[in-house]
This record gives C-alpha cells, structure tokens and sequence, in this order.
C-alpha cells in the first residue's frame, strides 16, 4: 500500500503567558486504506493532529510532512504552508479529505440533503444518485429534507458522516464523532461507517479516549504520551505507535 501520510518531527506549540502546549509526532507514517485511532485523554492534543492532517492548522516545525491522497499527486505540505499557498492546500481539502467534528458539525440552517450535497457543490460534482444511496445506507435516508435541529443525534452524526463522504475522498478524518453518543448507538454507527470506508477504500483517521471502543474496532493505534518540561511550563504531547 502506499503511503498518505507521512510526516517526521513535526512540532505544533501553543503558548499563553509563557505556559502552554507543545504537541510532537517524531515519526508516523499512514499507508492508504489504514484505520488509525489517536488515542489519549482530553487537551492531549487529539484534535491539534487532526486538524494538522485536514491541513487546517499549519505546524510550527517539520522536517516532513507529505500527504499522498489516492487519485491525487504527492504534495509537500509544509512547504505549501511555508510559501502561503492557501489556496493549494484548500483544493487538497476539498477534494480528498473527509472531515467529521465531535458535534457534526452540520449547517443548521441547511436541510440534511443540503449538508450533505455541499461538498459535491464546492467540487462541482455531477448531480447523481450518491447522495440518496449513502444516506440509505446510513439510514437517513428519511431525514434528507428536515433541518438538523429536528435530528437526534444519532441521526446528526450519521449525517455528518455522509457529508464527509459523500464526495468519495480517499481521507476521512473524525474527531471524537460518537463521544456524545450511548454505547449502542455508537457501536451502530461506527459498524455501518468502518464497512462504507472498506468498501469505498478510505483511509480512517479517527481520535478517541475510549479504549475498550478502539480495540473492539480492530484500529492501528498511534498513542500519546505526555510529561511536562521546561520546568512545568510546558505540556508536552507525543504520539508514536
């Protein structure tokens, strides 16, 4: 397989009146069609690397850091970030990344069919049957035309979930999507989405403190380790296999 993700000594710092946080990965490396979870407690720095992976935030230091999206061209990130080129980074985006927040993140003002479209809008996709067929399988499908605030959420998060998929990235990326939701809820959705992504040859990357959940998902698990240094100023976070 080959590889996504890969990126060596990378540095994200966080600091407010000289006490803060430092997030380091010295080495990981991400082969397509993986399902990794970042596993850690709460402000370990989960969300930090999520967000450094969908090339939202730009890391502070690296001496590599290339994504390989299937379909798509090696592309040098942090030199992208270090040249400015936003609008670069925002095409890799839109185009190969999947992104589900812990609370879904849906556009309240959007019907769920609207969500769900809008990253196949922003691509300028074909109209075609995808939209219907993934929120069948989630099991959404009756829900298509009500605003998510009518949702439950369960049904918010599965939403979510077809949004994120619904342009066929080879990337998904999930921050704590079901850590609102009860066990058997969570244990539904996450059967249904771990056999769409093996179906559709995507490349999981999803962070959880819930280790009993992971291991159960059969995940490769990237794990953090955290002490804090420089005389206690800093919390340091490093994630390693």
């Amino acid at each position: 397989m080959s590889i996504v993700y890969d990126l060596k000594n990378v540095v994200k710092e966080r600091l407010v009146d000289g006490v803060g946080f430092r997030l380091q990965v010295p080495s990981i490396e991400i082969k397509a069609q993986e399902n990794i979870a970042l596993v850690g407690h709460s402000g370990c720095g989960k969300s930090t690397l999520l967000d450094m992976l969908a090339l939202i935030l730009h890391p502070d230091k690296s001496d590599q850091f290339t994504i390989d999206p299937v379909d798509g061209e090696s592309q040098s990130i942090d030199k992208l970030w270090h040249r400015q080129r936003q609008s670069r980074l925002s095409q890799i985006r839109k185009q190969h990344i999947g992104y589900v927040l812990q609370n879904g993140g849906l556009l309240p003002y959007l019907t769920v069919r609207e969500n769900i479209e809008l990253p196949r809008r922003l691509l300028k996709l074909a109209d075609d049957d995808s939209i219907n067929s993934i929120a069948r399988v989630l099991g959404i499908h009756r829900q298509l035309d009500k605003l998510p605030g009518l949702l439950s959420a369960g049904e918010r998060q599965r939403a979510a979930f077809a949004r994120a998929l619904s342009h066929r990235p080879s990337i998904l990326l999930a921050d704590e999507p079901t850590a609102a939701l009860d066990p058997i809820t969570t244990r539904k959705i996450m059967a249904v989405v771990m056999e769409l992504i093996k179906g559709l040859k995507i490349t999981l990357i999803t962070a959880s403190h819930d280790w009993a959940h992971v291991y159960k998902m059969d995940l490769r698990v990237l794990m953090q380790e955290a002490e804090p240094v420089d005389d206690g100023r800093i919390y340091q976070s490093t994630f390693h296999d």
